[in-house]
């Protein structure tokens, strides 16, 4: 399996930018697909998470209301929409890819790097003030 992540750039604050993350290799059906960045100096943090199946969704706080996830399954992409960008949403954006772990799991449960089998190379974003 390998995902190739594209669309970061540089951005003035208040602009928009969308990520993709194509994925080729899958074998199974039912994915959840997600987005995580690490800012200079930070740690790698969870950004969103969608389920293939069903389009449920999950956001960390700080990106509620300005990112929104979405998948295309024909295509096995996954986007990102970013808007309202601020400097602090600077970071290297990384996707990721897993089998669907379990249908009994929260899609808040896919919000942890270890649930994730399939990471792609990162896309850098920057946001100037």
């Amino acid at each position: 399996v390998q995902l190739q992540a594209s669309g970061g750039g540089l951005v003035q604050a208040g602009g928009s930018l969308r990520l993709s993350c194509a994925a080729s290799g899958l074998t199974f059906s039912i994915y959840v697909g997600a987005w995580f960045r690490q800012a200079p100096g930070k740690e790698r943090e969870f950004v969103a998470t969608i389920r293939w199946s069903g389009g449920n969704t999950y956001y960390v706080d700080s990106v509620k209301g300005r990112f929104t996830i979405s998948r295309d399954s024909a295509k096995n992409t996954v986007y990102l929409q970013m808007n309202s960008l601020k400097p602090e949403d600077t970071a290297v954006y990384y996707c990721a890819v897993s089998k669907e772990k379990s249908i009994y799991y929260s899609i808040s449960n896919y919000r942890w790097e270890s649930m994730y089998d399939y990471w792609g190379q990162g896309t850098l974003v920057t946001v100037s003030s």
